[in-house]
């Protein structure tokens, strides 16, 4: 328990979003219902598609850009790198679904395969990327600078001064986590 003269130890609650945010897509995805069944109803079941290679070609070059500059961020330890491959997670499981749903039926069995073995899969890795980008991050930095650590500095000579400063975060992430936990134990077993 804090002292009087001792600062408040407990952060302020942050939002993820504003207040707003929750109202309005609930609004948006009710309201998307009926234009949803209004499609189903109406929509011809087959269509003569002009574009149809320049909208594919367009869409697998759009995903490659986002796939190369996910694999950019990434090795470059950037926190964007959240957002791209969320973007890309995205994007592979619609090319997995229009794959699907657009073949023939003799190309259908590769499709679903690609999208079985290929598209779903890798989805699910930029998924795990998009939740875990601190820990991508964090790892990629250290990597890094070991690699420079190595490189700058003659065998046997003292770490640089990034060398000290990361591996100093990297102890103090540790501890962090540990007093994390301890207090998490505390909170369960209060006779502990």
């Amino acid at each position: 328990m804090a002292t009087p003269n001792e600062p408040r130890q407990d952060p302020l609650p942050l939002e993820p979003a504003p207040r707003w945010v929750a109202p309005v897509f609930a609004i948006l995805g009710a309201a998307t219902l009926p234009w949803t069944v209004y499609l189903a109803m109406t929509l011809p079941r087959h269509v003569d598609f002009h574009h149809y290679r320049f909208t594919w070609v367009g869409f697998d070059i759009m995903l490659i850009v986002v796939l190369l500059a996910t694999a950019y961020l990434a090795w470059r330890g950037n926190h964007f790198v959240g957002q791209l491959a969320t973007i890309a997670a995205t994007m592979l499981v619609l090319d997995a679904w229009f794959d699907v749903n657009t073949s023939n039926r003799a190309g259908r069995p590769g499709a679903i395969l690609s999208a079985v073995l290929l598209e779903l899969p890798l989805a699910a890795v930029c998924g795990w990327i998009a939740l875990h980008v601190d820990h991508v991050i964090e790892r990629r930095l250290r990597r890094l600078t070991r690699r420079a650590a190595r490189l700058s500095a003659p065998s046997g000579a003292e770490p640089t001064t990034l060398a000290r400063f990361w591996a100093a975060m990297s102890d103090r992430a540790t501890g962090d986590r540990q007093d994390d936990t301890t207090r998490e134990a505390s909170k369960n077993n209060p006779t502990a």
